[in-house]
């Protein structure tokens, strides 16, 4: 590759990098580490094909201020976590709104292809969902609780078992990225196709209504964060399959630390769900509907604000004013 090649391609990061440094409280040390990586990798490369020239000299400049700025910041602030979810993670976020929109366009192929296929091949659905649990819910609806399942067990047994699979789950999604991002879609595919079968099977049975109210008090947020984790699992992935100008190695070590950020912000919403599927699902049916709505309401407008608004007021707040000056 021509040294003017080089230059041109990385100039814009490594100007923009430059110009971060310069506010360097708005970056945390494993911003400062990732670039360091990249940092490294370039000089390395200018060393062994552009010896000596100004390249070089520049690159090996900025990560030599860069090592400082780690080594500075090593020791990590008590207040970490807080900054964490406020600006950390939504950076993160306001990059991978790319692969979120992807993974929610196959979420919803996928329903819309299970609700077709449970609707017209009876068979389908036991092949789905299995025997045991639509033999359980065909004596549920018989006995005019559609939807009894909420509440064979305890609440906080419950409670507990719900978020350990959802985040289980999760996680399971997430790491199939490392089949390439087909192996996370592949995954938010069979999810989706299980979900719309679900619900055709209620629709079948004019319990859609019935459903949806019990099924989205809780699944308003389990399901959104199960379609971010595939978002993050096309992450692992891209940065696997496509490392682009650098080392396969340092790209997917990049694309990991992306991808288990958004994992470790999702944890939380597990969680919230998983109280609502153990305290609150049970009871949907002698809840007033305005209440039913307001917690779905809610909790689609935390997915919305927290996971594709903020993050863009963060990035404007901090880094483009950073670029600005």
């Amino acid at each position: 590759m021509k040294e003017i090649t080089f230059i041109n391609r990385n100039k814009k990061r490594w100007e923009k990098f430059e110009a971060q440094l310069q506010k360097v409280s708005y970056i945390n040390p494993d911003d400062l580490a990732d670039q360091f990586i990249q940092l490294t990798d370039d000089l390395a490369f200018a060393r062994t094909y552009y010896p000596k020239s100004k390249t070089q000299a520049y690159l090996n400049a900025l990560s030599q201020k860069t090592h400082q700025e780690i080594y500075r910041n090593k020791r990590e602030k008590g207040s970490r976590i807080p900054s964490f979810f406020a600006f950390e993670l939504p950076l993160v976020l306001k990059s991978a709104r790319p692969y979120f929109l992807i993974s929610l366009l196959v979420f919803m192929a996928a329903w819309a292809l299970g609700a077709a296929s449970a609707l017209t091949d009876d068979s389908f659905l036991r092949v789905i969902l299995g025997d045991d649990y639509v033999n359980m819910t065909l004596d549920n609806i018989e006995k005019g609780d559609p939807m009894a399942v909420y509440s064979q067990i305890g609440e906080m047994p419950m409670f507990i078992g719900i978020t350990l699979n959802n985040v289980y789950v999760s996680f399971y999604v997430f790491l199939w990225g490392l089949l390439t991002p087909v192996g996370a879609l592949l995954q938010i595919f069979r999810n989706g196709v299980m979900v719309g079968a679900f619900q055709a099977f209620f629709y079948h049975k004019n319990l859609l209504g019935v459903s949806t109210y019990a099924i989205m008090i809780h699944g308003t947020l389990e399901l959104s964060a199960i379609v971010l984790a595939g978002g993050a699992g096309i992450i692992l992935g891209k940065y696997l399959l496509f490392p682009g100008t650098y080392p396969r190695k340092d790209s997917f070590i990049y694309g990991v630390k992306k991808g288990v950020k958004i994992m470790i912000g999702l944890v939380p919403v597990f969680i919230v769900a998983g109280f609502l599927e153990g305290f609150v699902t049970r009871y949907y049916n002698s809840m007033e509907t305005g209440t039913n709505i307001l917690i779905i309401a809610l909790s689609l407008a935390f997915i919305v604000w927290y996971f594709f608004i903020y993050p863009i007021k963060v990035y404007n707040k901090y880094i483009s004013k950073t670029q600005e000056e």
